[in-house]
């Protein structure tokens, strides 16, 4: 079976696939047809995909998150590549195969990224500041274990929001470590608290987000994190004027930094700096790592990645 990753303008193939995501729609033809808008994915990556001329049993018989079996072309639409589904059918028990073959997965086992991530907060030496870091984290402890950080953005895939936040503290150790003016148990705590609503921001299944919940809709998870550090507080008997819970709300409230990317305040304090670079470090660098991974080593360029203002990423061969 041919991978994502390895499938090339022109080539014909057969293979089984996931249905990431499948969306009904019309095209602009008199009078309209159905047609399918798909995401196809396995373990390697994802190509967008088109099935036209779409009947009512198979609008019946085809939704997300279903394997199947496809016969398809790939072709190249305003330069990314596309497939054009010619045949297509659900999978069945005797094909041998299984949902979990083709989900994309953190290169770390979950647990052993969970382990990292309390270590952290085991190392936070305010006790206060731990108190509301472990509130927080125990509303999502058995989420972290497989959602995503992202639908689509960055670490889109099973159990990478644990993967993201883990790979921030390695960041953060070392930032704290070359910049000691920085206060290591902030930097420890917005790393861990700036995305922790994420899993009840978004609906997930074996790290694929099939939609947003209605609190992540009209609430979004910035500003449920920050309510969950006002609830920690008060749960725990901590000052809600102190510079404590005030730093992390802070923190949380500010780490995407402009109201267009979703915070309601700019970083306004070192630590709220630091963190807003190391997320959209680790975040850019992992957009980048995906596109090089899913992207054919025959191929020199990238896709266009839209969270690097849709730039494409050149692979240098040295």
């Amino acid at each position: 079976m041919t991978l994502i990753n390895q499938l090339r303008e022109k080539d014909e193939f057969v293979g089984f696939y996931l249905l990431k995501e499948l969306d009904v729609k019309q095209t602009n033809a008199t009078p309209p047809k159905d047609y399918f808008d798909i995401v196809l994915c396995d373990s390697s990556g994802q190509l967008p995909a088109k099935y036209w001329d779409v009947s009512a049993a198979d609008k019946e018989t085809f939704f997300p998150m279903g394997l199947v079996k496809v016969h398809g072309v790939v072709q190249l639409y305003r330069e990314r590549l596309q497939i054009r589904i010619m045949r297509i059918r659900k999978s069945t028990p005797e094909d041998g195969v299984s949902v979990t073959d083709f989900i994309r997965s953190a290169p770390i086992r979950p647990v052993d990224l969970i382990y990292a991530i309390k270590q952290a907060m085991d190392s936070i030496a305010d006790p206060e500041i731990k108190a509301i870091v472990s509130f927080c984290a125990a509303k999502v402890e058995e989420k972290l274990m497989h959602y995503p950080a992202a639908k689509t953005h960055h670490h889109a895939y099973f159990a990478g929001l644990a993967y993201h936040i883990a790979r921030m503290l390695e960041i953060g150790d070392f930032i704290c470590r070359q910049r000691p003016f920085l206060n290591p148990d902030f930097i420890k705590a917005g790393i861990i608290l700036h995305d922790i609503a994420k899993p009840e921001e978004m609906i997930a299944q074996l790290g694929i987000v099939s939609e947003y919940s209605l609190e992540g809709k009209l609430i979004g998870h910035i500003s449920m994190a920050s309510n969950w550090i006002t609830e920690a507080a008060i749960r725990c008997g901590i000052d809600l004027d102190s510079d404590r819970v005030l730093g992390l709300q802070h923190l949380v409230l500010s780490h995407h930094n402009l109201g267009e990317w979703g915070s309601p305040v700019q970083p306004q304090t070192a630590e709220a700096v630091a963190l807003h670079y190391i997320d959209s470090l680790d975040a850019k660098l992992q957009m980048v790592e995906d596109a090089l991974d899913t992207t054919p080593d025959t191929e020199t360029w990238t896709p266009m990645i839209r969270g690097l203002e849709n730039k494409a990423i050149y692979r240098l061969s040295i």
